[in-house]
């Protein structure tokens, strides 16, 4: 199991950029699939991006395709989620997760406390 620590949210207009952090602890985070989701006030929480445990293979929502891109660096155990082109809509609390693969979202969890994005319109 790993702890996830989230950060660099925060209140951008809209057309402007993020960029999201992750920190694990533990020696086994390059063994985990690493992913950001995000819920909404009243809503589910919801996938955004995935990615496998050695960076080769990532996962995008259809409703962040082309703006958002995840990556990782294994040696300093973060995971990264930058955000381009930000809309009102990706408002919400982002959490990182670890899951054992990629594409398998239902078995994401160790969730971190999560960072707050606002985008104003």
């Amino acid at each position: 199991q790993v702890q996830l620590v989230e950060s660099g949210g925060g209140l951008v207009q809209a057309g402007g950029s993020l960029r999201l952090s992750c920190a694990a602890s533990g020696r086994t985070f390059s063994s985990y699939a690493m992913g950001w989701f995000r819920q909404a006030p009243g809503k589910e929480r919801e996938f955004v991006a995935t990615i496998n445990w050695s960076g080769t293979n990532t996962y995008y929502a259809d409703s962040v395709k082309g703006r958002f891109t995840i990556s990782r660096d294994n040696a300093k155990n973060t995971v990264y989620l930058q955000m381009n082109s930000l809309k009102p809509e990706d408002t919400a609390v982002y959490y990182c997760g670890s899951g054992t693969y990629y594409l398998s979202l239902d078995v994401f969890g160790s969730w971190g406390q999560g960072t707050q994005v606002t985008v104003s319109s």
